[in-house]
């Protein structure tokens, strides 16, 4: 972990947007227009995905990824100008809002400004021809970080966007030199200094695919060395096979349990149901009092939630990467969790979200009991995974208490209490 990372982060809340297909028209300006929304949620942090030129050659689908980038100094013009990205991040600041970007610094699209520029600096297969490490990735070319007139260019175009922004989520970040992101976090710090550093960290089955193939792959363990949080693709694996019926509630709840004692004190996880890389939340979780249960309990875990657009009102569909696929931002199945969402986000400033030690078990029904312990403070989750009644056992003495999700009154008899199927918080 970075030694100056500091806790607070954990009580923030993180909204991931996908400009193109955010809005009909794909601008900032219709990002922009929907600022006081996505504020109302008890958002801290919107994070942008790539937001640079598209490169042509060899694009998948009609108009490409964002992550085979063409310039990373410049703006994609689909989006708007320049000053329409400035003005969108001014709106972001003045709503009490910070904002990321995405960097993409493994690979860059085969036509960039760098490949033609600096040739010399990425990857060249045995023919002399450019190329990448991952086979399917055929849109991009990779860049070679053995050459230092590189992490030069690199460190230069982060400052710069470190003028405007407020961090950065570093794409598939295991896959450049740790101590590249060293150097580039000391530097970015001159002039910005609480610069958010998010590393889109990889599954175990991906990080060993590529150790095995004698290619550079960052464990968490070293990222944490330069970043303030990284995604939690340790446990995904364990969730998504726990939905699918392929794992037992357990193995996941075992892995988040694990975090808390093989990181240094200062861990920050980017806990996520889904993001642009996943199947939707609700596509695994249909029932919507199984979903809200699954919410909750993201909200409770050690680290920052992450919410990518959509997800607040039930969206099924993962939009495409490559062609424009407009997301709703309407109700599916009758599902609103703006409110409920809202109620966490408020929930997640307490202290003890930041500074408890976090433990959790499977109890009757796959329902989870989940704490957070600080001194005398005690924060305690009932969440109905399979949203069915269950008897729980719970670490709080005798007597009533207020759940502060719905504000109901709760009862804690001879150490148990009654979940009907809704999830619970409560302070003591």
């Amino acid at each position: 972990m970075a030694s100056n990372t500091s806790k607070s982060l954990r009580n923030s809340v993180l909204y991931q947007i996908f400009v193109r297909n955010y809005s009909k028209e794909g601008t900032f300006a219709q990002v922009e227009a929907d600022l006081d929304r996505i504020k109302s949620l008890g958002t801290d942090i919107i994070y942008l995905m790539p937001i640079h030129p598209i490169g042509e050659k060899a694009r998948k689908g009609s108009l490409g990824s964002p992550y085979a980038i063409s310039d990373y100094r410049a703006v994609n013009p689909e989006f708007g100008t320049l000053e329409d990205f400035k003005n969108l991040v001014g709106a972001i600041h003045k709503k009490g809002m910070k904002c990321i970007i995405d960097v993409v610094y493994n690979h860059t699209s085969p036509d960039s400004v760098l490949a033609k520029d600096h040739p010399e600096w990425f990857f060249h297969k045995e023919d002399g021809s450019f190329g990448n490490h991952v086979g399917d990735w055929s849109d991009i070319i990779d860049l070679d970080y053995t050459n230092e007139q590189l992490w030069d260019y690199q460190i230069e175009t982060l400052m710069y966007w470190a003028k405007i922004v407020d961090g950065f989520r570093c794409d598939v970040a295991p896959m450049v030199p740790i101590e590249f992101w060293e150097r580039a976090r000391k530097e970015v710090a001159q002039v910005c200094p609480d610069c958010i550093w998010l590393a889109e960290s990889v599954e175990y089955s991906f990080l060993t695919y590529l150790r095995g193939c004698g290619i550079t792959a960052l464990s968490d363990g070293e990222i944490f060395r330069a970043f303030d949080l990284s995604y939690d693709y340790d446990v995904y694996p364990s969730l998504a096979g726990y939905l699918c019926g392929e794992k037992e509630l357990k193995d996941y709840l075992e892995g988040l349990n694990r975090q808390e004692v093989i990181y240094p004190a200062n861990y920050i996880k980017l806990h996520f149901l889904e993001n642009h890389d996943q199947t939707r939340a609700h596509f695994l979780i249909p029932d919507e009092k199984a979903l809200r249960n699954f919410t909750a309990f993201l909200f409770f875990q050690k680290g920052i939630p992450f919410i990518y657009a959509g997800q607040e009102f039930g969206a099924s569909h993962l939009p495409s990467l490559f062609d424009k696929d407009t997301i709703s931002l309407r109700p599916e199945d009758g599902i609103d969790m703006t409110d409920f969402i809202r109620t966490l986000s408020f929930i997640k400033k307490d202290a003890i979200f930041a500074d408890g030690i976090f433990e959790c078990k499977a109890s009757e029904n796959d329902t989870v009991v989940a704490t957070l312990t600080h001194g005398e403070k005690k924060a305690v989750g009932v969440f109905a995974l399979k949203a069915q009644t269950s008897n729980v056992r719970v670490p709080l003495p005798d007597g009533i208490y207020k759940n502060l999700i719905d504000g109901s009154d709760v009862e804690v008899f001879r150490g148990g209490l009654q979940c009907y199927g809704e999830p619970m918080i409560i302070l003591k």
